[in-house]
């Protein structure tokens, strides 16, 4: 097993060498930012060619294609729904358990736009870099409604399988499943690990449990993005008042 991921190590470092390669940024996230550097080494970049190539082929398949241009907007925009859509269907089927609803942390969304046309799997490891992995966690209603009350502070995030209003930043006339929130109720939310374990302030849930499968967020997206070109259908751009401020 450590050879194999050495290896990796090697092929992708040598993969940016005098181009672009990825480093590790922060602890909360897995995130990577962009870094230049001119030093190569000749025999290692004949052994390693094969794989680069391979690599770089990889990146640039195209995975889907955007009807109109996905935007990243709050208290909602259509890259963050479509994002929401695909973290929810993904969770149903991987899981194989019903869920009430999906969210994505907004900062998690690291691309303001995806223009119209081919999306690359390489634009959408650029649109979510961070190695989360998708949890569910069963929350009562009333923590609920204080989790709904934080993200809406900070503006409102993408969601899916619900809806609510903002008002004094807050959640009001909050819907799921068209039916109201009740603060008895037990709800099954899908979202990143990273804020199922307290991240952007959610310190409300780090005491829930949570179940854990594996899935990775990214790869998530990718499947759901790639199940649009397998119908032969391309990403749609929708905007429905998932979340919007109160009047």
């Amino acid at each position: 097993m450590f050879k194999k991921y050495f290896f990796l190590f090697l092929i992708t470092s040598w993969l940016f060498s005098c181009q672009t390669f990825y480093q590790p940024q922060t602890v909360k996230y897995k995130d990577y930012r962009l870094t230049q550097t001119s030093k190569q080494d000749g025999a290692l970049n004949t052994a390693l060619k094969p794989y680069a190539d391979s690599v770089n082929k990889n990146m640039n398949d195209i995975i889907a294609v955007a009807e109109e241009e996905l935007v990243k907007r709050q208290p909602e925009g259509s890259l963050g729904n479509i994002m929401a859509d695909g973290m929810l269907a993904i969770a149903k089927e991987k899981y194989n358990e019903p869920i009430d609803a999906s969210f994505i942390n907004f900062g998690g969304i690291r691309l303001q736009a995806i223009p119209a046309g081919n999306i690359t799997r390489g634009k959408l490891f650029e649109l979510a870099p961070f190695d989360n992995v998708i949890v569910l966690q069963k929350i009562e209603g009333k923590v609920f409604q204080q989790f709904l009350n934080h993200i809406s502070s900070r503006g409102g995030w993408p969601t899916a399988g619900m809806t609510w209003q903002i008002k004094n930043k807050e959640a009001i006339n909050v819907l799921i499943g068209r039916k109201p929130l009740l603060e008895t109720s037990i709800y099954t939310i899908a979202l990143v690990d990273y804020v199922a374990n307290g991240g952007d302030d959610c310190e409300m849930l780090k005491s829930i449990s949570q179940i854990n499968n594996g899935i990775l967020f990214r790869d998530a997206i990718i499947a759901y993005f790639s199940s649009f070109t397998k119908q032969g259908k391309k990403i749609p751009a929708i905007t429905e008042k998932r979340v919007s401020n109160a009047n």
